[in-house]
C-alpha cells in the first residue's frame, strides 16, 4: 500500500489499479449525485441489456459477452465505452434487468481495470467516467451489498486522485477544464473532503478564467464548447445549493457570461454556426441549457474577444468570423475559416460554413478544417492555417496560425451597419492581403459585400494569384441559374425567392456537402467565383430578396 501511495506523487500519469480492497483515506459514503442534463433513451437502455453497443456510430453485438473484453473497432469506440456516458439511458429505463445491468457493468470494469488500454485511461475518458458514475450513482448502488458499495467508492475515489494528479501536466484546453470539473465533483459528493473541495475550486476559477473569455466564448473558439462546458457546470452549480455549499464566485460568473453566447450563435432555425469545430446541433441539450437562463438577454453584436460579429436586420441574420487562430494547444478542433460567414432569412439558412463531421467520419475532418469548406476566399487553393502533421500530445492535429493576424472594425451611418475586416494570411506566400467588407440593408432585404485582394509585402505575383471566392448554400435551397448566367436564382425553404448577382465575375454553381447534418453528409451546392488577383482584384456581390412564392 505504500509503494501505491508513493506513485501517485511519483509518476501522476500512472493508471491507479481499481481492484484493490483497500487504499487510505477512501471516503466512506457518497453523500449526492449531480444531476445528468443529458437527454436518455430507454430503448438505448433495451440494446444495452440485450448486447448491444452503438458508439461513434459502430454497432458492435456483444451478446453475453462483457463489452470491455470485446475488441473495439477503433479508438472512438473504446473511448465512449470506457467514458460510460451511456449509463444515463440504463437510469431512464423501466425495466429492472436493464437498471441492473448498470451494477453488473461497473462491477465487470472495476474487475478488469487493470487490463484495459491505454483509451481508457485517457484523461478526458477518466473525467467522463468520474462524472457518469457520479451521475447514476444512485442507480449503480441500488441494493448494492457492502462489498460492492467500497469497492465503487474505491475505485471512483482512486480516479479522482488521479485526475487531481494529472492536472499539472495537461495542455490548457477543453480536457483539462473537463477533468478540474470532475475532481471537484467528486470531492463534493464525498463526505468528509471540504479542504479538497476548497482546493479543486480555485483550480476551477483559475481555468474558467483563462478559458472562458469576458463576453463568454471559449479559448478555442469554438462555439459548440459552450454547450459542452455548460452541460457540466450547472449541474455542478446545483450540485453545491444542495450541499448548502456557496458555489465559487468565478464559476457563477463565467456561466453568465456564456449563457447569451448561447443566443448569439444560434441561427433562428436552432442551430448553431458552424465555425471552428461545431457540428450538428444538439438541439435538446441547447433547449435544456437555455431553461436555466433566467435574463434571456439580447446577445451581443460584437463579439470581440471571441472574434465573431453578428449582424441583424428585419428577418435577416449574418454570423461572421473576423477571430485569429486560436492557442496552438486550444486549435486541435479549430477550422480555417477567416472572414468567412453564415447567412439566414428567419428560419431558412442561406449561405453556410460545411462544418465538422462527427467522429465516425474523421477521414473528412482535414477538409472540413480547410479554408475551402468555409464561405470566403482561398488563393491558390491554399488555406490560410496549416493543419500540423503531428498530434503534439494534444489529442489531435492543432491549427498552426502563425503571426498573421485578423483586422476589423464596425461602423454605422443612417442605421446601416458595416463590417471591415481583413487578414494577412496569404502575405508570404503570395503578396496578398484579402480584405472583406459587409453591410446590410435596414429592412435586411440585401446583403452587399465585397472582397479585395490588396498587394503588399513583395506584391501579387501573377501566375501564383489565382482565387476561388466561395458561398457554399443550405442542403435546403434550390438553386437555378438565370438564362444569360449573369444572376443566381435561391429559393429558400421558407418560399422566399432570392437573388446572387457578382458584378465583375459572374458566379458557377457547383457541388458541395454539408458536414453537419443530423443524419450524416449531405449533398448540396455552391456559388464559386473564379479569377487572378491582378486581374480582377476586387470582387462586388450581393444578396438580395426577389418576392415570395
Amino acid at each position: 500500500m505504500a509503494a501505491l501511495t508513493r506513485h501517485f506523487k511519483r509518476i501522476p500519469a500512472r493508471r491507479p489499479t481499481c481492484s484493490k480492497r483497500y487504499f487510505p483515506g477512501c471516503p466512506d459514503r457518497l453523500l449526492i449525485a449531480p444531476q445528468d442534463l443529458r437527454t436518455a433513451d430507454p430503448i438505448i437502455a433495451d440494446d444495452i441489456y440485450s448486447g448491444l453497443y452503438v458508439f461513434a456510430g459502430q454497432v458492435e453485438n456483444c451478446k453475453t459477452r462483457s463489452p470491455f473484453m470485446h475488441q473495439p473497432p477503433n479508438r472512438e469506440w473504446a473511448r465512449e465505452l470506457h467514458g460510460f456516458r451511456w449509463l444515463r439511458h440504463l437510469s431512464s429505463s423501466d425495466r429492472t434487468v436493464a437498471r441492473a445491468k448498470a451494477a453488473a457493468l461497473v462491477e465487470d470494469w472495476i474487475k478488469h481495470s487493470h487490463r484495459f488500454g491505454p483509451e481508457a485511461w485517457e484523461t478526458s475518458v477518466v473525467a467522463n467516467r468520474v462524472l457518469a458514475w457520479l451521475n447514476n450513482s444512485p442507480l449503480i448502488l441500488q441494493d448494492s451489498d457492502h462489498d460492492f458499495y467500497r469497492a465503487f467508492l474505491r475505485a471512483l475515489y482512486l480516479q479522482v486522485r488521479y485526475l487531481r494528479a494529472r492536472y499539472s501536466s495537461m495542455p490548457c484546453n477543453l480536457d483539462r477544464l473537463n477533468l478540474v470539473i470532475a475532481e471537484l465533483a467528486g470531492w463534493l459528493c464525498f463526505a468528509g473532503r471540504e479542504r479538497f473541495v476548497r482546493l479543486a475550486s480555485r483550480r476551477l476559477e483559475a481555468e474558467l478564467n483563462e478559458q472562458i473569455l469576458p463576453d463568454g466564448g471559449h479559448a478555442s473558439r469554438n462555439p459548440a464548447t459552450i454547450i459542452t462546458v455548460l452541460l457540466e457546470l450547472l449541474p455542478l452549480r446545483q450540485t453545491f445549493l444542495s450541499r448548502d455549499m456557496v458555489p465559487p464566485e468565478g464559476m457563477s460568473l463565467a456561466i453568465e457570461r456564456m449563457m447569451p453566447m448561447l443566443r448569439f450563435f444560434r441561427h433562428p432555425n436552432g442551430s448553431f454556426a458552424h465555425f471552428n469545430g461545431t457540428g450538428a446541433t444538439p438541439a435538446d441539450l441547447l433547449a435544456t441549457i437555455l431553461a436555466y437562463d433566467d435574463i434571456r438577454g439580447a446577445p451581443v453584436s460584437d463579439a470581440s474577444f471571441s472574434g465573431y460579429q453578428r449582424m441583424e436586420a428585419g428577418q435577416s441574420l449574418l454570423i461572421m468570423d473576423t477571430g485569429d487562430c486560436p492557442p496552438l494547444e486550444q486549435s486541435v478542433q479549430a477550422h480555417a475559416g477567416n472572414l468567412s460567414f453564415e447567412l439566414s432569412v428567419g428560419r431558412a439558412p442561406i449561405v453556410i460554413n460545411c462544418g465538422a463531421p462527427a467522429c465516425q467520419l474523421e477521414s473528412w475532418r482535414e477538409l472540413a478544417r480547410s479554408t475551402a469548406a468555409h464561405s470566403t476566399l482561398t488563393i491558390q487553393d491554399h488555406s490560410t492555417y496549416k493543419i500540423s502533421d503531428q498530434c503534439l500530445d494534444l489529442g489531435g492535429k492543432p491549427l498552426l496560425g502563425g503571426t498573421a493576424k485578423t483586422v476589423y472594425e464596425r461602423s454605422l451611418d443612417q442605421a446601416q451597419e458595416t463590417i471591415r475586416a481583413h487578414h494577412d494570411c496569404y502575405e508570404h506566400p503570395f503578396g496578398i492581403r484579402h480584405c472583406r467588407q459587409i453591410w446590410m440593408a435596414i429592412d435586411g432585404r440585401r446583403l452587399d459585400g465585397r472582397d479585395e485582394m490588396q498587394s503588399i509585402g513583395n506584391g501579387i505575383r501573377k501566375g501564383q494569384d489565382s482565387f476561388t471566392l466561395r458561398f457554399h448554400l443550405h442542403p435546403s435551397v434550390q438553386v437555378e441559374m438565370s438564362d444569360d448566367g449573369d444572376l443566381v436564382y435561391l429559393g429558400l425553404a421558407n418560399g422566399e425567392i432570392w437573388q446572387f448577382v457578382s458584378k465583375e465575375v459572374d458566379a458557377t454553381i457547383e457541388e458541395s456537402v454539408f458536414l453537419s447534418d443530423i443524419h450524416g453528409i449531405r449533398p448540396t451546392t455552391q456559388l464559386a467565383i473564379y479569377g487572378h488577383a491582378s486581374h480582377v482584384p476586387t470582387i462586388n456581390w450581393y444578396f438580395e430578396r426577389l418576392a415570395r412564392s
